[in-house]
């Protein structure tokens, strides 16, 4: 069996390739051996960021970066079925790009969760601080993943945090995204319940918040 490092390198090739195919041929053998978060974390998110570094030194094309993101949502969702939902509240939890355009990270989390039997609401990617909330109000939400990619946007998330207050709407808030990796204590500062690296963080915090509201 290839190693973790051989893997990565050839799922990598596959994308840029975009070689549906060969993707789906890679994924189908780690599944016999690997779990669907470790998959993700220790296949997926690592080639997708080799990926991003290469069109940040201007070896990959903007159409390979949003190519292999398509695929490995697809991929995620079609041979990775996601289980039925054992949390009844489940569907009062949504995931959103806040601010910010940048839609890998998000893509690959929402497909997570939405494999280990959570549903998820995609509030897409871009939406402002106003927005935000009047989709919070009327759906209903209980719990929030934003990811962000600038630290502005990252700091714009306490602003959000105190217009929910405002309004009596106490939500859990889980982020993260680059600012968050940079500084591990900026989601303490801009008022959010936690932070999460990876994908199975996201399913793990999400897990537990929604046992504590049971």
């Amino acid at each position: 069996m290839a190693s973790i490092e051989e893997t990565i390198e050839k799922f990598e090739h596959d994308l840029l390739s975009v070689d549906r195919l060969a993707a789906r041929a890679t994924l189908a053998e780690l599944s016999k051996h690997l779990e669907l978060t470790e998959i993700s974390d220790k296949i997926i998110t690592p080639a997708l960021e080799k990926i991003g570094e290469k069109w940040n030194a201007g070896d990959a094309a903007l159409s390979q970066v949003y190519m292999s993101g398509i695929i490995c949502e697809e991929l995620l969702d079609t041979l990775l079925p996601k289980k039925k939902s054992s949390q009844s509240n489940s569907s009062s939890i949504a995931i959103v790009t806040f601010e910010d355009y940048h839609i890998l990270g998000k893509r690959i989390v929402l497909s997570v969760m939405r494999a280990s039997g959570f549903e998820v609401s995609d509030y897409g990617s871009g939406v402002q601080t106003d927005d935000l909330v009047e989709m919070v109000k009327n759906g209903g939400i209980k719990i929030l993943l934003i990811s962000t990619l600038m630290f502005p946007s990252a700091l714009h998330i306490r602003n959000f945090r105190e217009k929910l207050e405002s309004l009596g709407l106490n939500i859990k808030i889980i982020v993260g995204g680059a600012p968050f990796r940079f500084d591990e204590t900026l989601w303490k500062k801009v008022g959010a319940d936690a932070m999460g690296r990876t994908a199975a963080d996201a399913v793990k915090l999400t897990r537990k918040m929604l046992k504590l509201e049971t």
